[in-house]
């Protein structure tokens, strides 16, 4: 899945990854995803909580917030995160 640039929220506090396509995430994939690499994850329903160096939200839709206001950091935690989620869309 392809991502668009990483762009600074509204409230300066965290950065936002919008995926480049719709997509509809299987969270429950992507949650035993994220706990095979041994993070923790806070499962609301409808997005992902995980408790990486930063927190970082997936949305169902693919959206990615990336709590953080360094950008290199934000950047590598989105690579980290897309590895995730490559691996939770194999069969």
């Amino acid at each position: 899945m392809k991502y668009h640039a990483l762009r600074v929220c509204a409230n300066r506090g965290a950065f936002e990854a919008v995926p480049a396509e719709p997509v509809q995430l299987d969270l429950q994939r992507v949650r035993g995803g994220f706990e095979l690499e041994g993070i923790q994850v806070l499962d609301c329903r409808v997005m992902l909580i995980a408790q990486m160096e930063r927190e970082v939200t997936v949305g169902r839709d693919g959206r990615i917030l990336i709590k953080s206001t360094n950008g290199p950091e934000a950047e590598r935690l989105l690579q980290h995160v897309e590895a995730v989620l490559a691996s939770a869309a194999a069969p």
